[in-house]
């Protein structure tokens, strides 16, 4: 690379993004390496949730890597990499408020709501008198079968 007249050599990282741009997907694992370890430690600082930063350090190589195009300064990788992360756990964080929400909001209006039974079967066995309702009763506590049932109603 040229700077001001002179030949300035290109970052690691430089190289590895103008590889993978020129159809060398594979160097995109040399960053992944490079810069593992400090990202974990960025998003488990950032979360205080082990597993959550994993999950957001895989969203976050992932656009990252189909994203290398849109970086402009390519030596920038790394500063580019954390502030992606960043906004992956923030839209995750979201995300799982959003979900909680709705969830607790569910549960709210479950108990608001009475339950309706409007089966046909049970508003029948509903108006039959007491003595047979108690006999209906009894033989489906004991698992009676339907045909058993109606035998012991013909007799």
């Amino acid at each position: 690379m040229v700077k001001g007249g002179f030949e300035v050599p290109m970052s690691n990282d430089e190289y590895y993004v103008n590889r993978c741009l020129d159809g060398h997907p594979d160097d995109f694992r040399h960053l992944v390496r490079r810069y593992q370890n400090v990202l974990m430690a960025h998003l488990v600082g950032q979360l205080g949730n082990m597993n959550e930063a994993e999950e957001v350090a895989q969203e976050t190589l992932v656009r990252c890597y189909f994203g290398l195009s849109k970086l402009k300064k390519r030596g920038s990788f790394f500063p580019w990499l954390l502030g992606t992360s960043t906004r992956v756990a923030k839209e995750q964080h979201r995300n799982r408020q959003r979900r909680r929400e709705a969830l607790s909001g569910l549960a709210e209006e479950k108990h608001q709501q009475p339950v309706k039974y409007d089966y046909p079967l049970a508003r029948t066995i509903g108006q039959l008198p007491d003595f047979y309702r108690e006999i209906y009763g009894d033989l489906r506590i004991e698992d009676v079968s339907a045909e058993k049932l109606a035998e012991l109603e013909a007799e």
